[in-house]
């Protein structure tokens, strides 16, 4: 589902945000990392996942991670002091971000932004554009001034 509603409440967000940004619309689901990578023919490298995961309070926490990664639950417990976190639901991720799965950015609305020390070696990362039909590049330095993310060790 291709809804622009979405696209434009992203896009709004980083406008307010005033940094340089791409987003971009494809014809092509973009909901996994490998779908991502053939609708935008950028490196595989450079996209991370949003792991969306719930914790015993139903605060919603985003574990930033390169694609090729895992997040580790046990490893955002430790970090947080928490118990150990569960993955959201599909209709959580929506509640919870605003946003469908396949498409959430990683940024710009409310969570605990976690984002592993791996994504910082980038200079850009390619994340969910607000459908799994968009993506946004973004400097890494900007990502973590807009969502105020917290950087460390959170993949397996």
């Amino acid at each position: 589902m291709k809804n622009y509603n979405f696209h434009l409440k992203i896009k709004n967000f980083l406008d307010t945000k005033q940094i340089q940004y791409q987003h971009k619309i494809y014809e092509k689901s973009c909901h996994s990392i490998e779908e991502a990578v053939l609708a935008s023919g950028e490196n595989k490298e450079n996209f991370v996942k949003n792991v969306c995961m719930i914790d015993n309070n139903e605060n919603l926490i985003i574990a930033i991670v390169l694609g090729q990664h895992r997040a580790s639950t046990s490893r955002v417990s430790k970090a947080l002091g928490i118990d150990r976190p569960s993955l959201a639901s599909l209709e959580e991720v929506f509640l919870k971000t605003g946003y469908p799965a396949g498409g959430v950015p990683s940024f710009g609305y409310n969570a605990i932004f976690l984002i592993d020390e791996k994504v910082m070696e980038k200079d850009y990362i390619i994340t969910g554009g607000g459908s799994e039909y968009a993506l946004i590049k973004i400097k890494t330095k900007d990502l973590i001034r807009i969502n105020n993310g917290k950087v460390l060790r959170i993949r397996k």
